[in-house]
């Protein structure tokens, strides 16, 4: 504005000057002549201004007389506020970036409950499609009886376990809703399937623990008992001894399965240890003395056993899951059956302990749980006297801990196969 004001004095002034000199006429020409010019000069920044507006992006003209301050004010009011924004969108894109790593769900609804986003991990949880179940409520989606009535709670101090079937499977999410902003909830999920799974497991290992020490325990009191209340006279000595004998398999049989326990226990609890080299032929050749001695001339034992393979390990760890493996090959084989022992090289360079038998086999339903602790088979593969039920559990854990894996094959009636293969950077091969 002070521009202007000056160029129109100036122009007035220069007409006073002409009018002074050439008349008074000439000196309102003159300043005609200057506003007309000031007009036509105006028009000229007013288009620049025009076309700047139309991309504010840019910068504004350079020179545009009286509103170059203050498009140079509100050219700084837009970079500052774009820098604002990108600063804005930067947060905001890692709080959704940390929302999609969270592990566990995220639905954020609106005051209808209604979905307004979920993270990735929600998706999974509750089978969400943001695209499709946007604006839908939770309610129509989550169609459990227990969520409905959970959700329609003014407040929700507890999360709530849901068990949902998606696809066929099923899962067990924990979720809880709480409220932010204004009249807006979060819902939190967490997939706890294996964590009930481990509960379960837990529970039944309690059971089966009482269960397995519950029957020996009952004979020893039963025979207690009996000789604690019939006279001496009233038993003979041969009466006596096959009373003590049953007294001491069953004492046996509650120590094999303490023995297995603490065995179990310290394969869980301690730390693998990288080991020495060990003589596995020497120890396979044992186990097959221990199995043939328990199968009593009633299999047919053959044997594919290299002589030259060693391994790096826990020699009394690789001990025990070779007799387990073993005797169970004996002790779920009928008599005439043929149990094959292999030791062998791979065509991978790793080193494989099979053993293979003509039992009764494991149905496909069991094979997913045959290594659990004192596992039982319903039908067809019952527990053998002398058997713990922790020998294959006891396999697998060594295995493990010697960078290996436990792998059965096998077919109800049609005998099985049990392999460890152990990692190339264990074998010791002296060829």
């Amino acid at each position: 504005m002070l521009k202007t004001l000056i160029s129109l004095g100036l122009w007035a002034l220069a007409g006073w000057l002409f009018g002074s000199w050439l008349g008074e006429t000439s000196g309102w020409i003159v300043f005609t002549l200057g506003l007309i010019i000031m007009i036509l000069v105006s028009g000229v920044q007013h288009s620049q201004i025009t076309r700047w507006v139309r991309n504010i992006e840019q910068p504004p003209p350079p020179s545009v007389g009286p509103w170059d301050n203050v498009l140079a004010a509100v050219y700084r009011k837009l970079r500052k506020d774009e820098t604002t924004i990108r600063d804005l969108e930067r947060n905001v894109q890692g709080i959704m970036q940390a929302a999609e790593a969270l592990p566990d769900g995220a639905v954020t609804l609106n005051d209808r409950m209604q979905i307004t986003w979920c993270n990735q991990r929600g998706s999974e949880h509750l089978g969400l499609n943001l695209e499709t179940d946007r604006d839908l409520s939770i309610l129509n989606i989550l169609r459990a009886p227990a969520f409905a009535k959970y959700a329609r709670q003014s407040r929700w101090p507890e999360p709530l376990l849901l068990h949902l079937n998606r696809n066929g499977n099923p899962r067990a999410i924990m979720v809880q809703l709480t409220r932010y902003g204004y009249r807006h909830f979060l819902l939190v999920s967490r997939d706890v399937t294996q964590l009930e799974k481990l509960e379960t497991t837990r529970k039944d290992f309690v059971a089966n623990v009482s269960h397995e020490l519950r029957t020996p325990l009952t004979v020893l009191a039963g025979f207690l008992e009996t000789l604690r209340d019939t006279p001496d006279e009233a038993l003979t000595q041969e009466q006596k001894a096959h009373y003590s004998n049953l007294m001491m398999d069953e004492t046996r049989r509650m120590q094999a399965i303490v023995d297995d326990l603490l065995t179990l226990s310290a394969l869980e609890s301690t730390p693998a240890v990288s080991g020495k080299p060990v003589d596995v032929a020497a120890l396979i050749n044992s186990a097959l003395e221990q199995a043939k001695a328990l199968s009593d001339g009633q299999h047919q034992f053959i044997e594919n056993i290299d002589n030259r393979i060693s391994l790096i390990g826990s020699e009394a760890e690789l001990d025990s899951a070779f007799s387990n493996l073993l005797t169970n090959a004996v002790r779920y084989t009928m008599p005439d059956g043929i149990i094959t022992v292999s030791w062998y090289i791979t065509e991978r360079g790793t080193a494989c302990y099979s053993v293979q038998d003509t039992g009764i086999g494991i149905s496909s339903k069991d094979l997913s749980r045959i290594t659990e602790r004192f596992y039982r088979v319903e039908g067809g593969r019952p527990r053998k006297p002398g058997r713990t039920g922790l020998g294959l559990a006891i396999s697998k854990h060594v295995a493990l801990r010697h960078d290996a894996e436990l792998e059965i094959e096998s077919r109800l009636g049609a005998g099985s196969l049990f392999s460890i293969e152990f990692p190339v950077e264990r074998v010791i091969n002296k060829t």
